[in-house]
């Protein structure tokens, strides 16, 4: 984001009206648009109200913006002088369409992250850059040269990766499949994307955890899905809940996060997995498994997927290198029945004809090379340490003010607070306190509960943003 240069020779206020100034010519803020508050803008440009104030002044006196009492202040609809004809009204354009925005904690976490880059991390759901492998990447860059033909791929995705995801999935995941059945998309939610908006219909009714990620995700709304609740104990979900869902509202899909579940951590015990695979066998249900995080766990053998348990092709399996590798390679998987990933292969080309080969070489080259399993035995071990110094920092900052079960595995801490407190002012307290976390509401739970994610921030910044969330809900409990 734009701020103004401190070591310039200009004040500061000129800066910012010529940035607006700017910005308004360019068409980003139309005539008639709303301009973020006085407040707000002083916020995300790191100076003081009364600078900004000048700085409206200054365009005021241009006739560029006009203020009104209790309706903010606008471009002007007269700016130098010219009345504009038929101007579109882009803000109703931005409110209108079927595909609904993100959740309105989600867009202010959001917000927070890019305005205020000083910010502790506890809520995104991605590797901080030290666990990534960078370097073995970079090492493979530089031992292979990616000059092979740069246009549009095979719709299902580059072929040599999806031979080697054969080889992956059965020697990792215990799943056997051909490279006829592996979709390549750009991600978990990719894939979730097509599969809502492709198999399935406005109105269907579909169950999914509760609480699960898949609230967090406006794209089943928008797909005119009915939503349905699967409740998650300590042993993951109940299968005879799955078979009464079926007969009270005739659910068409079931999509599950078996495997040290977003957010609870939760892994499904084996009774209930093959109880599940009995009860959607014989109501011919497919389940859709989302399987992100296996791979880290901490100690022992990961668990292995439902779809290693799928002898007669009930479950669409997911994967990405996200939370194993880097979210920026954007590359991810699906494994399923040919139809299915032919159809969805023909409406991922619709969208985007196919993704850049590039990443997915690099992929290829790094699920078979010699640094993949190293990696793996590193991330597990640092993500369990960081997981540790989070537990420590919970129990010395909130003892018997927070609950929680200690994951095995993944990437997230789900915690119930004891105090009572709204999550709006919670949220809005610790960013101002300068850390953020996600409110438990995100993933469909009640108020109370908030998710933190320890793999996102540093090691060394963990403490410090548990110990300001820790002000944060415990100067509210005192008001």
């Amino acid at each position: 984001m734009w701020k103004p240069d401190r070591q310039s020779k200009k004040p500061m206020y000129e800066q910012i009206a010529d940035h607006l100034e700017q910005r308004i010519s360019y068409g980003e803020f139309p005539p008639g648009s709303l301009l973020p508050s006085e407040r707000k803008l002083a916020e995300q440009l790191g100076v003081n109200r009364s600078t900004v104030i000048l700085a409206f002044d200054e365009l005021r006196s241009l006739g560029i913006i006009e203020s009104r009492t209790g309706s903010g202040t606008r471009v002007s609809t007269t700016k130098w002088g010219v009345t504009p004809k038929h101007t579109p009204n882009w803000s109703r354009y931005a409110e209108g369409g079927s595909f609904l925005p993100n959740l309105p904690f989600m867009r202010r976490i959001r917000e927070a992250l890019t305005q205020t880059t000083s910010l502790i991390d506890l809520a995104s759901g991605e590797l901080s850059g030290d666990l990534a492998p960078t370097h073995e990447i970079t090492m493979l860059m530089s031992e292979h040269q990616y000059t092979s033909y740069l246009g549009y791929d095979n719709p299902q995705g580059y072929l040599p990766l999806r031979e080697d995801l054969v080889s992956y999935l059965e020697k990792y995941r215990g799943i056997h499949t051909t490279e006829s059945s592996i979709l390549i998309t750009s991600g978990s939610q990719q894939s979730l994307f097509l599969i809502t908006q492709c198999l399935l219909s406005p109105g269907d009714a579909v169950a999914i955890e509760d609480p699960s990620y898949c609230y967090s995700l406006p794209m089943f709304q928008s797909a005119g899905l009915r939503l349905f609740r699967l409740p998650v104990d300590e042993h993951g979900i109940n299968p005879e809940e799955v078979r009464s869902l079926y007969k009270k509202h005739h659910i068409k899909m079931v999509f599950l996060n078996p495997n040290f579940q977003n957010p609870t951590g939760t892994v499904l015990d084996k009774e209930r997995r093959e109880q599940l695979l009995n009860v959607v066998s014989e109501l011919g249900l497919p389940i859709v498994e989302d399987d992100p995080f296996s791979l880290t766990a901490y100690e022992g053998t990961p668990p292995l997927p439902l779809k290693s348990m799928d002898t007669i092709g009930s479950i669409i399996y997911i994967g990405s290198f996200s939370k194993i590798a880097a979210s920026g390679l954007r590359v991810g998987w699906m494994v399923a029945p040919h139809s299915i990933v032919t159809r969805l292969a023909d409406a991922r080309q619709q969208m985007d004809f196919g993704l850049s080969v590039i990443p997915q070489q690099v992929a290829a080259q790094f699920l078979k090379s010699s640094y993949f399993a190293p990696h793996l035995d590193s991330l597990r071990m640092q993500l369990r340490f960081k997981r540790d110094q989070l537990i420590e920092s919970l129990r010395k900052e909130l003892p018997n003010l927070v609950q929680f079960t200690i994951p095995n595995g993944g990437l997230h801490l789900w915690c119930r607070l004891i105090p009572e407190v709204h999550d709006g002012k919670l949220l809005e307290e610790a960013i101002r306190r300068g850390v953020v976390f996600v409110p438990g509401r995100v993933y469909g739970s009640d108020s109370g509960f908030v998710r933190f994610t320890f793999a996102r921030a540093p090691t060394d910044e963990i403490a410090t943003g548990v110990s300001r969330f820790a002000e944060s809900l415990l100067g509210l409990t005192k008001e």
